[in-house]
Order: C-alpha cells, then structure tokens, then sequence
C-alpha cells in the first residue's frame, strides 16, 4: 500500500492528500519547454522539482506516468495571442530554420535536463507530431458552441463558462480581469478580452514557417491546445498531476482547463503543483535580459551540475528562491563535505574499499568504471551488517518528509542526521543510497571517483604547498613561477585545474 502523500494543489489554494483516479497509480503531465532558445537554470529548477515530485511518489510506493511536450510552433512572445512566434523568432535570430531551431534547442535541454540527475518523462511529444489531434479538438469546441472563428482565426468562447478564472480567488479575479481589460493588446475578432485562439491562419501571421492545411485555412495551432491534446493523446481524458511553474498558471493552465473540461464534458485534472520562480538580484530570470545562464555555462565555469540540484533541493519549491554565485559556492563547500563523509564511511569497510580501489584504477575506461559503481552500490545494498530497524525508521522519516508537501529540505536534513547517527557505516551507507532515490545527489558515486582519499600523505602535502604558492604567485602577477609550478606539478602526474570551486587537482 502506497506512503500517504500530500502536497499544495493550486486548484484548491490549499495542501491536499493525494487521491489518486486508480489506487497506487498515478498519470502526470508536465509541460515542456519552448524549444526556442536555451534553457536557463531557473526553468531547470522547475524541472528538478518535478523530478523530486515523481522520484517521491514512487518512493513512497506510486506507480508513476508521465508525459510532457516539447512546443515547437505555436508559443507567441505574448500570452494575448499578440506577437511573434517565439519559434520563428529564434529562426530568424539564428538564421535557421524552424525545426533546425527546434532540434538544436531541443538536445540542448536534454542536456541540462540530464546533468541534474532528472529522470526522462516516459513520453516526449513535439507539438508538431499532433496537428490532426488539435483539428480533431478545435472542431469539436465548435461543434459544442465554445469556439467561434472570426477573422480567419478561430477562437475559444470563455462568456460560456460558468468560472474562467479556477485558480484565483475572488480578489485575484478582479485583478485579473482588469488586467486583461487594460494591458492587453485589443484583438477586434474576439468577442471577449479573455477569448483565445485555438487555431491561427494567415490572416493574423502571413509570415508563419510552419502551417497545415485545416477546415478553417491554412494555419497552425494556438500554444494552449498542444499541451491538452498531447495528454489525452498518452494518458487519456483523465490525469492525476499537471505540473508547470507559477507564471503558466495563468492564462495557460487557466485555458487548458477551460478547453480540456469543455471538450470532455467533466473534470479534467484535478491536482496541480507549480514551483515558483528562481531569481537573481535584478529579478525573475527571463530569455529576455540577455546572456542565458544554463546548466551547461555553470559546468563550463566548474560547478558540477549536481551541486545546482543540491541547491534547489534546500529549498521549498513553493517559495522563490535567490541564486548568487557565492551562495553557490557556499553549496560547493557543502556538497564535498557530503561526498568526503561518504567517502570515509567506504573507506572504513574492507570490501567497499577494495571495490573503490579498483573502481578508481578503471577511470580511464567509463565501461569498467560503471561495472565497479555497480558492484559497490550493489555491495552497499546487499550488506549484512546493516541495522535493519535502524534503516526502516530513518526510511519511515525520509517518506514522511517528501511525502509533507515534498519537503525536500527537511529530507537534506534527515540526510545529515543518517551521517552523524549512533549507527554502523553500512546502515549509513544504505541510507544514502536509499534517500539517493528522490535527492538524486550520487554522493557515492562521486565519492568513488574522487582520487584523493588514499593518495601519500607526503604527496597530498607537496600538492597543497605547490598550489598554494602558484596561488600567492598569480595574486602578485608572477605568472612565469604560477606556470612553472604547475608544470611541476605535471611532471610528478598531478593536473590541476582552476575552476568556481577553487583549484581541483587529479593524478594522471
């Protein structure tokens, strides 16, 4: 039987118990990215979110769907319908195509997506792929009287609905409306402000790359019909979760809804988890203000991606969350104490040690490497010495907190109460990777990989003195005796490296 499990639904304004539509299994979607420009890291912290969502549910005993797109036409740079396909821009920014932008941007995302330690959605569909499947709706809402066309394009009717704004309260809706009232570029086709268009033709973009033939003309798909129609395609006219960051609540999630529940004639979703926005010190991070830092620009400046995840997991996904380089250091600092703790809890048992030697002997080859990785979480897993009572109540804690509206900080917290506890290394060592499966930290496989534990002690003194000399060397600009040290350094097999981190050093 499944851990009961908890978390804020944004439908309701409050923290619910989960319930799901079939015991024990849950249908998730997802909304992905517009596949126009990078991802930069405050839409990959949504994504760890989520992630953590999925791996605590299954911790906690769900069986676990999901789905998500990839909007590769159709996303204008306004959410009023108004603007210009965020596709087509990126086109012609680039001078490409649409789906060579697509494609590119595409792999780049999974990129990132990856080096966070995010599991792949079990279905990846580009909006692209279901041009029949959005005809099929947006007749269907015709046929119902909840869309109109008009000037070409064809509209979804929100005067039908009984309640257009299901996220808001009665204040927010007020807001709402006069926002949309005054701040929204006036469309003279639609017969409400809040109307939108489930299906454009030439008559509002001549200029379009990508269009189909339809019963309406020659056009292409609004943004907010692609993420409806791609989760019935997989899951049916029924999801469990629909996940998103707080700025699709509205109007995207609003109009999915809207859509959705007319087409279907019921309910459609009725849990939704949104994560709030990471900043920096000028505000929300956005595409728009320049320079995009990504996942893969904090590799290039040294960090470790998974130290990027240990920073958004000590946060709650429902508060925003400030990113400063020196914090990230901070977490850096962190993070290492965390693997050198791992790594003397393997050191202190002959069989892991004997495997971590072996393992760090094969870095050269990533097959052999792996196979050794294997053999010692296996180890780890099988160990006859661990305290079983001890690992069910520490597993009973770490549930309880990932499952108390995925409280991933209390779970870091429980992580640091395994390591100092009143137990044997192997009991600690099945806990680390146990908790491993939500936190997706791989403490113990970078403590494997990290040469430094059983290197001379004559040699590790001689390594620090020299870096710390070709660091006073390069503070006072001598930068002859900073390379000669480091060719010193060569010459006994040491590389070092100089990275956000400080300097790392490896033996070759």
């Amino acid at each position: 039987m499944a851990h009961k499990f908890s978390f804020y639904n944004t439908l309701k304004r409050d923290v619910e118990e989960f319930i799901p539509r079939e015991d024990g299994k849950v249908s998730m979607y997802t909304c992905g990215p517009t596949v126009y420009h990078f991802a930069h890291i405050g839409n990959i912290r949504t994504y760890i979110m989520q992630d953590a969502l999925i791996k605590a549910l299954e911790y906690c005993g769900y069986d676990v769907k999901r789905v998500m797109n990839i909007t590769d036409v159709g996303h204008l740079s306004s959410d009023a319908d108004t603007g210009e396909d965020k596709m087509l821009a990126g086109a012609k920014r680039e001078h490409k195509t649409v789906m060579e932008i697509a494609d590119f941007y595409t792999k780049a995302f999974f990129k990132d997506f990856d080096a966070v330690g995010n599991k792949r959605p079990d279905v990846i569909e580009p909006a692209t792929n279901c041009i029949p499947e959005f005809i099929h709706m947006v007749e269907t809402l015709l046929e119902k009287g909840y869309a109109y066309v008009a000037g070409g394009n064809v509209y979804f009717d929100t005067s039908k609905l009984e309640d257009y704004y299901v996220f808001s309260s009665a204040i927010e809706k007020e807001q709402l409306a006069v926002g949309v009232r005054d701040d929204v570029e006036e469309d003279t086709a639609k017969k409400n402000k809040t109307d939108f268009v489930l299906w454009f033709t030439k008559s509002k973009f001549e200029d379009q790359a990508l269009k189909w033939d339809s019963p309406w003309g020659v056009g292409y798909p609004g943004w907010h019909i692609e993420c409806s129609c791609i989760s019935m395609k997989h899951l049916g006219e029924f999801i469990d979760i629909h996940c998103g960051g707080v700025d699709n609540i509205f109007p995207h999630h609003t109009n999915e809804i809207a859509q959705s529940e007319s087409y279907l004639g019921h309910e459609w979703c009725k849990y939704w988890f949104h994560s709030n926005h990471l900043n920096d010190r000028a505000g929300k991070m956005s595409k728009s203000k320049g320079a995009v830092l990504t996942v893969s620009v904090l590799q290039e400046k040294g960090y470790d991606p998974l130290v990027y995840r240990f920073f958004c997991l000590q946060s709650h996904y429902r508060k925003p969350l400030e990113f400063s380089f020196e914090v990230l250091d901070n977490t850096v600092t962190a993070y290492n104490n965390l693997v050198k703790k791992v790594e003397a809890l393997i050191a202190s048992d002959e069989t892991l040690k004997a495997l971590s030697e072996k393992c760090k002997q094969d870095k050269a080859s990533e097959a052999a490497e792996a196979t050794d990785v294997a053999q010692v979480l296996e180890a780890i897993r099988n160990s006859a010495d661990v305290d079983q009572n001890v690992k069910k109540e520490f597993e009973d804690k770490f549930a309880d907190a990932v499952s108390n509206d995925l409280n991933t900080s209390m779970a870091i917290t429980l992580l640091y109460d395994v390591l100092k506890a009143d137990t044997n290394a192997a009991t600690k060592l099945a806990l680390v990777d146990s908790f491993d499966k939500v936190l997706s930290l791989d403490l113990i496989g970078h403590a494997l990989a990290d040469d430094s534990a059983d290197i001379d002690p004559e040699l590790e003194v001689y390594i620090k003195d020299a870096i710390e000399r070709r660091a006073a060397a390069k503070k006072a600009k001598d930068f002859a005796t900073a390379d000669a040290i480091r060719d010193e350094l060569l010459a006994k097999g040491v590389e070092i490296k100089d990275t956000r981190e400080g300097v790392k050093w490896t033996l070759i």
